[in-house]
């Protein structure tokens, strides 16, 4: 305390003067004290503490406690004051005890629909279709009719006559079309079924972004659901170490405790507060996390629990795509591609029957790096085709006014040109080998995107076989741990177990439960796995 017991004697006089004198002394201090009090704290601070039995309690001991200004400076004083008054106020307790606001509550698969629908990458990815598709329609044009118009007037210094007769108008009038339509253009065809494969490249690029956005939706979910679980966790540890706070407590002030013991209790008690405070921020991370894969305004809770059912032919499902003897992939084709031979042999892709199981094709991603090989392959197969002639029919008709003496007023003309190309200085040869580069580097892209395929699958079985037994022993290890912890604390009530195993037990028993959201979280991952690395998921 800040006063002295020299000092607490000098301004307690009653203690030495017997009779009337110390009690009218006692009454002038009580009210001295109560004038001075308010004049060096205030009517609102004096207000604030006596509406609280601490704060009259602590302001009775400070003005009875004598010489504050000798004491303490009276506006340091007014300060500790206040502090007093906020930790006391009414509105204070309410700001502390203020949550976020509550969530917007969603169930798995309106998550996953509202994630593909609002989410930029899928505007982003079908505004690369669009372009694709703008392109395709620019290629077609290329081998379509053509027909453009032209007007002239031309006007002359002087016009030529003869005998009366004009032969040139001063001002004359002309006016012509152009229709041309290509008859043999394989480039220009070769070019119109290469924009269709950057069309179909587009698509199987937005069918990766939706993959690609349903799978950190589902990821974010997945963790909202086991964030919870260690809350709930934290909850009943603390509750239990509470209780048992409580207990401890109740036999320190019946004289049967010890300090020792209500400390240790305590001590628990303060532990597993911030393990559930830790754990709440970490849950509504995950539900802002959700939010903005959702594009909410706000965080975005989880409700139910997705189940995750393995179909029956996940066995069979990466079976069904057909190699070559090195394990690279064999040769894919598109509908009406003209395929490049690769290695001297035609090999191609077998597909699967559509009554079998499905092959790794169905996931997006090898849809997508399947399609950029089968469109590079064709890029190089065509190239063949710009050394083809270009032969293209032109109709132009034409009128003009007022009509020259030697040239009919009205007359059209039909063309037949034909272009070969002959020398390019090694251009063509050049494109080539830059397409056969390309073909190489998706063939290997694809070889690596499938061999790692397989081994997600193989990886994701195995995944999945772990999980549930170690979810059986994760669970197994909660109930014995609670268990335990129900036995102790009745040993401990009977005199038969000491604190520190009664922590000991409620440590293990929150750990156990801990494990076992864990457990549940690998399992509901692992079956993600599996689904997603045999294509089943997204569907």
């Amino acid at each position: 305390m800040w006063w002295s017991r020299a000092s607490e004697q000098d301004v307690n006089p009653a203690r030495k003067v017997p009779g009337d004198l110390a009690a009218g002394r006692s009454v002038a201090l009580l009210q001295g004290g109560r004038r001075l009090r308010r004049r060096v704290l205030g009517d609102f601070a004096v207000g604030c503490l006596a509406a609280s039995p601490q704060g009259a309690r602590w302001l009775r001991c400070r003005v009875l406690g004598g010489a504050m200004g000798r004491s303490v400076g009276a506006r340091a004083f007014q300060a500790s004051v206040a502090l007093a008054c906020l930790a006391l106020s009414p509105s204070s307790a309410t700001l502390a005890a203020q949550t976020p606001a509550t969530a917007e509550r969603v169930t798995f698969d309106e998550a996953i629909r509202r994630a593909v629908e609002k989410n930029p990458s899928s505007a982003i990815a079908a505004a690369g279709i669009l372009r694709a598709e703008a392109l395709l329609s620019d290629a077609r044009s290329a081998s379509r009719v053509q027909v453009n118009g032209n007007v002239t007037t031309t006007t002359l210094n002087s016009g030529v006559e003869f005998q009366g007769s004009t032969v040139t108008p001063r001002n004359q009038l002309s006016a012509s079309l152009d229709v041309r339509l290509p008859l043999y253009a394989p480039a220009r065809w070769a070019r119109t079924a290469q924009a269709a494969d950057a069309k179909r490249v587009a698509e199987a690029s937005a069918d990766q972004v939706r993959r690609q956005t349903t799978l950190a939706t589902a990821d974010t979910y997945l963790t909202i659901i086991a964030r919870r679980r260690v809350v709930d966790a934290n909850v009943r540890a603390r509750d239990v170490a509470t209780a048992h706070f409580d207990f401890a407590r109740e036999l320190q002030e019946k004289g049967a405790g010890s300090r020792l013991n209500e400390l240790r209790a305590q001590q628990e008690v303060s532990l597993d507060e911030g393990l559930v405070e830790s754990s709440r921020l970490a849950l509504y991370r995950a539900q802002e996390a959700l939010g903005v894969l959702l594009v909410a305004d706000g965080p975005v809770d989880a409700t139910d629990e997705p189940l995750f059912a393995i179909p029956a032919d996940a066995e069979a499902g990466f079976t069904g795509i057909a190699s070559r003897p090195d394990g690279s992939p064999g040769r894919t084709a598109l509908p009406g591609a003209e395929q490049a031979p690769a290695d001297g042999s035609p090999e191609r892709l077998a597909l699967r029957d559509a009554g079998q199981a499905p092959s790794l094709l169905a996931r997006a991603d090898l849809k997508l790096f399947a399609t950029e090989q089968q469109a590079a392959e064709r890029v190089l197969g065509d190239s063949s085709k710009d050394r083809l002639p270009y032969l293209e029919g032109v109709f132009q008709p034409s009128t003009t006014y007022p009509s020259q003496f030697f040239l009919p007023q009205n007359s059209w003309r039909f063309l037949m040109q034909v272009s070969v190309p002959l020398f390019d200085s090694g251009q063509r040869e050049g494109q080539r080998r830059e397409r056969q580069a390309a073909v190489d580097v998706s063939r290997a892209t694809f070889a690596r995107a499938l061999a790692a395929a397989r081994s997600e699958v193989r990886a994701a079985r195995e995944a999945v076989a772990s999980a549930e037994r170690g979810l059986a022993s994760a669970r197994a290890a909660a109930d014995q741990a609670r268990q335990v912890v129900d036995i102790v604390n009745i040993s401990f009530r009977a005199g038969a177990a000491t604190n520190i195993e009664v922590i000991d037990a409620e440590g293990r028993g929150r750990d156990a439960d801990t494990a076992v959201g864990v457990a549940e979280d690998t399992l509901r991952r692992a079956r993600l796995e599996l689904l997603t690395s045999i294509g089943r998921f997204p569907d």
